[in-house]
């Protein structure tokens, strides 16, 4: 297979997408989407999230050091469009899209409720880096609705109808898997015979 080159470009693809809610210390939320997120360690758990120094939910969130990561199902798909083209210095985007605003547990950023998933996060660093800033934060409370936890309590995330965000466009998730962590090295399963 024949590549081509390309200079360096952020050209990770894809990536998830979210809603990323926030308020400022007079109590007025915004809620802008995110792309650039992503997974930063397991104990303790941490995200980070790049966010450009401009965006309104920037000085929110850097005032009150909290935030919510509200993960929209497919059907938000041009609300998160929206909330990713349209200022909140501009327009109020949550009663605009009329978004659901539900108390948090740990911290005062609101949820969506119009999100299966909802990760209410603490910053602990912000890190220069261009045109965009590092958060680093950690995850201390997670919402999941109910109907995608089983009765052995595992989280079928591929039921939220998830959504991620390729070069430019939305996709939704596939329900059905291609593998799942450790099949590759996992033993096959031995019959038992019956006597």
């Amino acid at each position: 297979m024949t590549k081509v080159l390309f200079k360096g470009s952020a050209m990770l693809n894809p990536v998830p997408v979210a809603l990323i809610t926030s308020i400022n210390k007079e109590g007025t939320a915004n809620v802008f989407t995110v792309g650039w997120i992503g997974t930063a360690c397991t104990k303790p758990p941490m995200i980070t999230v790049a966010i450009r120094p401009e965006r309104l939910s920037y000085e929110y969130i850097k005032e009150t050091k909290e935030f919510v990561v509200n993960l929209p199902a497919k059907s938000l798909v041009k609300e998160v469009d929206y909330c990713g083209v349209r200022s909140g210095k501009v327009v109020d985007k949550i009663n605009k899209l009329n978004f659901t605003l539900e108390k948090s547990e740990m911290v005062n950023s609101p949820i969506i409720k119009e999100c299966p998933i909802a990760l209410e996060c603490k910053l602990k660093e912000i890190i220069p880096l261009g045109t965009h800033d590092l958060f680093l934060a950690e995850i201390i409370s997670v919402h999941v609705e109910e109907e995608l936890i089983d009765k052995n309590g595992k989280i079928h995330f591929e039921k939220a109808n998830l959504m991620c965000y390729s070069h430019g466009e939305y996709f939704p998730i596939p329900e059905k898997s291609i593998g799942k962590f450790g099949f590759s090295v996992q033993k096959k399963k031995t019959k038992t015979r019956r006597k």
